[in-house]
């Protein structure tokens, strides 16, 4: 079983960046599909960013250009570099985790990001 959390949220003012982490206990982090999502009140959970076992990684379109997905799987880590913040990127980001072969899915428990002069 695989166990995330996330770590970084906080109250950042418009325009300013975050650097959000997601540590994953066990040792399959490395095949697993990383991925944040967030979820702002009155709002349905949206998928922000995603980076395959290989690399390859994908984005919404509301954070193109803005933000990053990476990961260190030396660390079990994955980050996301969140620049240029507005504050529509308010909500609670959620890392998750896919082993497909395996057919199961990982969730963190959330770290909050606002947005706010």
């Amino acid at each position: 079983q695989v166990q995330l959390v996330e770590s970084g949220g906080g109250l950042v003012q418009p325009g300013g960046s975050l650097r959000l982490s997601c540590a994953a206990s066990g040792s399959i982090f490395k095949i697993l599909a990383m991925s944040w999502y967030r979820q702002a009140p009155g709002k349905r959970r949206e998928l922000v960013a995603t980076i395959t076992m290989t690399g390859s990684t994908n984005y919404a379109d509301s954070v193109k250009g803005r933000f990053t997905i990476s990961r260190d799987n030396a660390k079990n880590t994955v980050f996301l570099q969140m620049n240029t913040l507005k504050p529509e990127d308010t909500a609670v980001y959620y890392c998750n985790g896919e082993n497909e072969l395996a057919h199961l899915t990982y969730w963190g428990q959330g770290t909050q990001v606002t947005v706010s002069s």
